[in-house]
């Protein structure tokens, strides 16, 4: 018997193909609907985990050429979706079982909410026929999920399978983008109707553009700010990435001489070392600018509530969602659309228009805040460079930056290991760096690395864990291996949950600063051997470069994911940890 395999979880043999097409064609089933669904909405990788409610979805998958990735664990199912969804800009989708299944992935689906990342979640449910009855794994998913989603519901009928999905996907892409959540009965998805008997949206014909500039007076006003400023400056976030606008962005600072800075997804807009890239004045700028532009990151605790922003600032601000505008903080002007579209036009409306005198103070601003970008990389550059041990955590992030590939795909997950990195990891391009976002959510790296893998194949992916973080979800890099998309995963490995740790020892003294949150010495190292992979331990500082090439190249020779246990100093914490600011 012949056997078609079309992924290491998939195979179809000659008799069941058979099978299939002795069915008639014009009788379909709910989850043959879903794949349809699915297919028409761009959607060509689920992420999932086998349960008995939910199988024929991946027979109507196999049917429309639709991939099937099954992890080991639906929290991480949850945030692969979100981390294809973030890499390829199209709709991430997640399959989950129900109860249990659904619960598992709402970090990810919550991660994806804060995050702002369109992610279809589809679960199942119990018999319709068993509504009320107790039946296996039968919880009220669509009240618990509808908080961290833009839209929820059941589908109750076969013959609506597929106007529901659009629907939902529809809602993911409404303004800030963010995940749905559809529950779908077993006897709903199982029953089998005319294939004319149900209600099937046409690709193509049920979307609108969402490429919006909103009122052209206010691209205006906000044009005219920006010619008459003498000390501009830019923070673009994450829905700068997530749109897509990287190349409108890049444009304006260039073509009005501003400095620019960078938080979330946008990491990368710039090369390190460009003229209009700067990362380590941005206190500096927020105090002494006299025009800030915030594009597509809200005034939440990583904005220091707005607070951290000089009151007196003409301040402007740029988001996809008519709620973020003007929250927390009051603003001089806000603009509501996609960010690309209107930092194009405001280019556009802007250009040629700055008289040199003004031309001229800015670039003695830039000049400013370069000088001090010197002094303030100058002042961490005996941390980058220590050679103490236990290692610094700062030593690990000096070297994963050197280390770090023109094509390199960034992730950092942990607290102080996302903190500290950030202040010397420079991803080469646009798109190479993804972190837990503001839900801060640890495990989320597995995922994401599984995700990069896939979405783009030609590129290295690193992910930098903490030890705690790595424990949450790794056993999925067998995942990983299993479907071909190995990486390299780095531990910064200080036997604790560190970040929360100095908040403790801080407020109650050393002895029940430490209670519930120190872990065991593991050698991780082992855990990629296990998986047939490299694995090494690095005690000695001036040994980091050299083992992070040799998990480089035995993945490269071996096809398998390899691990870099770095032990680093306990006693060491990052500024923001220091000072508490996440709670600020």
């Amino acid at each position: 018997m012949s056997t078609v395999v079309t992924n290491p979880s998939q195979t179809t043999t000659a008799d069941d193909t058979l099978k299939q097409k002795s069915r008639s064609a014009s009788v379909v089933s709910g989850g043959h609907l879903v794949a349809k669904a699915l297919k028409t909405e761009g959607i060509d990788t689920i992420f999932t985990l086998c349960g008995g409610h939910i199988i024929d979805i991946y027979d109507g998958c196999v049917d429309e050429g639709i991939r099937i990735i099954d992890v080991r664990h639906e929290q991480v199912a949850a945030h692969a979706a979100d981390g294809y969804a973030r890499q390829t800009g199209k709709l991430g989708c997640v399959v989950t079982t129900s109860g249990p299944g659904c619960t598992n992935a709402m970090t990810g689906i919550a991660t994806a909410f804060r995050s702002e990342t369109p992610v279809l979640h589809l679960g199942g449910q119990g018999a319709l026929s068993q509504h009320k009855m107790g039946s296996l794994q039968d919880l009220p998913h669509v009240s618990f999920m509808t908080p961290i989603t833009k839209f929820a519901a059941t589908i109750s009928s076969t013959e609506r399978v597929a106007d529901m999905i659009s629907m939902a996907a529809r809602e993911c892409f409404s303004g800030a983008p963010g995940p749905s959540y559809l529950e779908i009965p077993r006897d709903v998805l199982d029953r089998e109707i005319e294939l004319s008997a149900a209600v099937l949206p046409k690709a193509g014909h049920y979307r609108a553009s969402t490429k919006s500039v909103g009122d052209p007076a206010d691209i205006e006003k906000l044009a005219d700010i920006l010619v008459n400023a003498e000390r501009p400056a830019i923070l673009f976030g994450q829905q700068v990435w997530t749109a897509r606008g990287h190349e409108e962005a890049v444009a304006l600072l260039r073509g009005l001489d501003i400095p620019g800075y960078f938080n979330g997804a946008s990491r990368g807009l710039l090369p390190p070392g460009d003229p209009h890239h700067f990362d380590r004045t941005r206190s500096q700028a927020f105090v002494k600018a006299d025009v800030l532009v915030i594009v597509g990151t809200p005034f939440d605790f990583r904005m220091g509530y707005g607070k951290r922003i000089n009151k007196d600032v003409t301040l402007v601000q740029i988001d996809m969602d008519y709620r973020t505008v003007g929250k927390n903080r009051d603003i001089s002007l806000g603009l509501v659309g996609d960010p690309g579209a209107i930092l194009g036009a405001v280019l556009q409306a802007a250009g040629g228009r700055i008289k040199n005198d003004k031309r001229q103070e800015r670039r003695k601003w830039m000049a400013e805040l370069s000088k001090a970008e010197t002094v303030a990389l100058d002042k961490v550059m005996p941390l980058f460079r220590s050679n103490s041990t236990p290692i610094h955590p700062y030593r690990v992030a000096y070297e994963l930056n050197e280390f770090l590939g023109e094509d390199t795909i960034y992730i950092g997950d942990g607290g102080d290991v996302v903190t500290i990195s950030a202040q010397a990891v420079r991803p080469r391009n646009p798109g190479q760096w993804m972190d837990p976002g503001a839900l801060g959510a640890l495990g989320v790296g597995t995922g994401f690395a599984i995700a990069a893998g896939l979405a783009d194949p030609e590129k290295e992916v690193l992910c930098y864990y903490g030890d705690g973080s790595f424990g949450m979800t790794a056993f999925d890099m067998e995942t990983a291996n299993r479907f071909g998309v190995p990486y390299l995963a780095v531990i910064g490995n200080n036997s604790a949950m560190n970040q929360i740790r100095y908040g403790q020892i801080t407020k109650y003294g050393e002895k029940r600063g430490s209670v519930g949150n120190l872990l065991s010495d593991v050698p991780f190292s082992r855990f990629a051997e296990m998986l047939g992979g490299y694995g090494e331990e690095v005690r000695d500082p001036n040994q980091i470069a050299a083992a992070l090439q040799r998990g480089r190249e035995s993945i490269a020779k071996t096809g398998r994911s390899a691990v870099i246990n770095i032990w680093v100093d306990p006693r060491e914490y990052a500024p923001g940890t220091k000072n508490q600011t996440m709670y600020k």
